[in-house]
């Protein structure tokens, strides 16, 4: 009878060896090869990321994050951090960019490893890994860098212009790359009152507009702004970036800058489909 058992002991052992050599592990990063960041009590560890950051995953409810800033995320320990829900050996923090994930293995510090623990972390590109996700395409920082490029550049022939109130505004250049379009802005006030922004508003409408017509206008939004500047005393100048947009020819892009009541002055411009088909290559250098 011991014979017996044995025999059906060691076959289950055979067979659960098997069946482990048989399954198949997922690829990827371990935890012990992830970087290690030491959290102490009553500190917040600053992930400073090169772009917006889109997601974050925290895995031990013992830590709490904030974005303060679209592209800074803010680790620290609960206040209770005693007990079960507060206890923890280590956790995983995620974070997703735009075109990059990073993780980092975060570990509560002792009285030894608080002295060697960081207050910030900037996620450098060897420390993530690139998202491959169709129809993204460049990432904010990547169109700021283009826009900044164009905005140093002269342009002495613009593309449209018109002039109301004493102000005159410009296109002074398109410019195409890839499947964005950047729109180069002008502004020129000659008068002695500063140009308070309201907003400016992007709209696909038909060339000629009659009273008895139904007018169909359809608002697109950028994808960038290049500077964030709210009024302006002599001289204005933006960049807009698009995607990449097609209308039919009976219908123009109108560009409409607003100014804060209670003057409430107005600049329009309007650029066809083929300015925008003539757009220039963004320059190399």
């Amino acid at each position: 009878m011991k014979k017996i058992f044995f025999c059906f002991l060691a076959g289950l052992l055979v067979g659960t060896h098997t069946h482990a050599q048989q399954t198949q592990l997922a690829d990827g990063v371990k935890k012990t090869q992830l970087p290690v960041i030491y959290l102490p009590v009553n500190v917040s560890v600053h992930f400073i990321s090169p772009e917006a950051i889109q997601y974050v995953d925290i895995s031990a409810k013992a830590i709490t994050g904030d974005l303060p800033l679209k592209n800074v995320l803010r680790i620290r320990l609960n206040s209770d951090t005693t007990g079960e829900k507060g206890a923890f050996d280590d956790a995983i923090v995620t974070i997703t960019g735009e075109k990059f994930i990073a993780q980092y293995r975060v570990v509560k510090a002792d009285a030894i490893t608080t002295r060697d623990a960081v207050t910030d972390v900037e996620i450098l590109p060897s420390m993530t890994r690139p998202l491959d996700i169709s129809g993204i395409g460049l990432s904010e920082n990547q169109l700021r860098t283009i826009a900044l490029r164009l905005a140093t550049r002269e342009n002495s022939h613009p593309v449209t212009a018109n002039k109301a109130f004493g102000i005159k505004g410009t296109v002074n250049n398109l410019y195409s790359f890839g499947d964005y379009l950047f729109l180069d802005l002008g502004y020129r006030n000659k008068t002695n009152l500063s140009y308070a922004i309201d907003e400016f508003r992007f709209k696909v409408d038909d060339k000629k507009i009659t009273k008895a017509s139904n007018v169909q206008s359809l608002e697109i939004r950028p994808e960038c702004v290049l500077f964030n500047t709210g009024s302006f005393k002599r001289n204005y100048r933006n960049i807009f970036v698009f995607k990449k947009m097609s209308f039919p020819g009976n219908k123009v892009l109108h560009i409409e800058l607003s100014e804060k009541q209670l003057s409430g002055r107005v600049i329009a411009l309007a650029l066809s489909y083929q300015d925008i088909l003539d757009a220039d290559v963004v320059p190399s250098n």
